[in-house]
């Protein structure tokens, strides 16, 4: 080896030490690897900065403290989601010494998701999404109406500016933030109505208590409630096509504080559509879930088939391929 190369390995070496190593806090580490957290920095990734703030008001529904969900596409490039849910709490930490509300909002995993007393069912980034949020907006905002009181605090790119305030009485409860995407992240910030509208009624469908109202930056809602919950959904799905039974089959259950909806129907194409669901989340790889399912419908109708003697003239036995065609299902899982 050349005298220059030993040279040049032992500078290398030299100038790897103790301040080489970057030590970021949570936010900071948001911001600087944000696919980490989000997927990507594009649109997908712009659209699930609503999904989770959504998502901690659909898990305000799953513990049966909110009804009501407002998403509004705000004229300056903002977003606003507004339900009626117990509110986040304001108090000060016994330990941490803050405010709750801005633990949540700038803390990487403080949450009550944490904590099963809080809440039973709960989906989103595993109960850190409104810190991302926070940390990859330009600006936020949150309010906070409980125990008749109005509570406030703002942030820049995550950092809080001034304390949580008080700033008003109210009669209401719930939580309303509002945010605008970092242009110093996204390579796009500017949010798409079909695409908030497509997941907002698939979370109508899924949650047949809830009312979820889109509001455009002209002003024009649209509003999406399902009493009939998945089997609506499995009509949505089928509007184009022809249903050979007269209304979706419907199904549910619990088990060790797991609950289970099903709703399915055959229709006239050859296609297969099976769409399901943990705790709200697509779960579009399927899982366990899917192929139990799968087994239960075949043991179920090859069983039906026996009993009434339909397959008797048949050389060979149906599989589940053979039960696919035509087949439209939602299965939804809740798991604690």
């Amino acid at each position: 080896m050349q005298e220059t190369d030993i040279q040049t390995q032992q500078n290398a070496a030299s100038d790897y030490v103790a301040t080489n190593i970057q030590v970021l806090d949570g936010i900071e580490h948001v911001r600087k690897r944000p696919a980490m957290y989000i997927g990507d920095i594009h649109s997908r990734g712009l659209h699930h900065l609503v999904y989770e703030i959504v998502d901690n008001s659909i898990d305000e529904t799953l513990a049966g403290f909110n009804d009501y969900i407002h998403v509004t596409m705000n004229p300056d490039g903002s977003v606003t989601v507004t339900d009626r849910g117990r509110g986040i709490p304001v108090d000060m930490h016994p330990v941490k010494k803050k405010s709750a509300l801005e633990l949540v909002m700038t803390v990487i995993g403080a949450g009550g998701k944490f904590d099963k007393g809080a809440y039973k069912v709960s989906g989103g980034l595993h109960g850190v999404g409104a810190s991302v949020v926070n940390a990859l907006s330009e600006w936020c905002e949150v309010e906070v109406s409980r125990d008749g009181k109005v509570f406030r605090q703002t942030y820049k790119r995550g950092v809080p500016q001034g304390n949580v305030a008080e700033v008003g009485v109210t009669d209401q409860r719930g939580t309303k933030v509002t945010f605008k995407p970092d242009h110093e992240i996204f390579k796009t910030t500017e949010f798409r109505k079909d695409i908030i509208i497509d997941r907002m009624r698939e979370l109508a469908f899924l949650n047949s208590n809830l009312r979820i109202i889109v509001q455009d930056t002209e002003g024009v809602e649209e509003t999406f409630h399902f009493e009939g919950g998945l089997k609506e959904f499995v009509r949505f799905t089928d509007s184009n096509r022809l249903g050979l039974i007269k209304e979706p089959i419907f199904l549910s259950g619990e088990r060790d504080s797991t609950m289970v909806e099903i709703a399915l129907q055959y229709n006239d194409s050859y296609q297969e559509n099976v769409f399901s669901y943990v705790n709200n989340i697509n779960t579009h790889e399927g899982g366990t879930h899917v192929t139990g399912f799968r087994k239960a419908l075949t043991r179920t109708l090859n069983a039906y088939a026996q009993k009434n003697d339909l397959l008797k003239n048949l050389k060979i036995a149906l599989t589940g391929d053979d039960y696919k065609e035509g087949l439209t299902a939602v299965i939804s899982v809740k798991v604690p």
